[in-house]
């Protein structure tokens, strides 16, 4: 078995979702995950920084695909359009990841250290993609409200998503963001 690279990224994420799922995230060991991986725990480390992590691999993925598309939209594109242009843009990341995002959610909820991890990696998130609307020339208020905004109407369509295509995923999230912009004329 290869000892680095995705192969054996993989294998240690699906040994944490099966061990975490098995007997909860606080009674895991690293030791245990590189085991049931196959693989040694220094390999473990190599790939992860602790224990947490791991549940959260393809962040910087993500965070690239995004600011990547924001970073190649045509000029003249609202903030708020840029972020969702970017979220429509990792859509197939998303769909691609849904089997284990549905277990790792599980996983999340049961720890609070999991939980503020998460929090974390979304605030992360955001941080780039504020960044990504700066150099645009969108000033900082603007452009971290809108990935807010952007964040919300993500979590809200994709909340009613059945997991199933990227079309409908990419539906829910244009819905969601009509939904908004009613609300956002009924503001006095």
């Amino acid at each position: 078995m290869p000892r680095s690279g995705a192969p054996a990224r993989a294998r240690l994420r699906e040994a944490a979702l099966e061990l975490y799922g098995e007997q909860g995230f606080d009674a895991t060991t690293t030791a245990e995950i590189a085991a049931r991986a196959g693989v040694t725990e220094r390999t473990y480390f190599r790939h992860f920084v602790d224990k947490r992590e791991v549940l959260f691999d393809g962040e910087r993925e993500l965070i690239d695909t995004m600011t990547a598309a924001i970073a190649s939209a045509p000029a003249g594109l609202p903030p708020l359009a840029l972020v969702l242009r970017a979220y429509g843009a990792a859509v197939p990341l998303f769909v691609a990841g849904r089997p284990v995002a549905e277990r790792r959610a599980r996983i999340i909820e049961t720890s609070p250290a999991l939980r503020e991890r998460a929090h974390a990696k979304s605030a992360t998130l955001t941080e780039a993609l504020t960044g990504a609307l700066g150099t645009r020339g969108i000033p900082e208020p603007t452009a971290r409200l809108a990935a807010r905004a952007g964040a919300a109407v993500f979590e809200h369509g994709s909340g009613a998503w059945d997991g199933v295509t990227a079309a409908d995923l990419t539906a829910l999230i244009t819905q969601a963001a009509d939904e908004l912009g009613r609300l956002a004329t009924e503001l006095p």
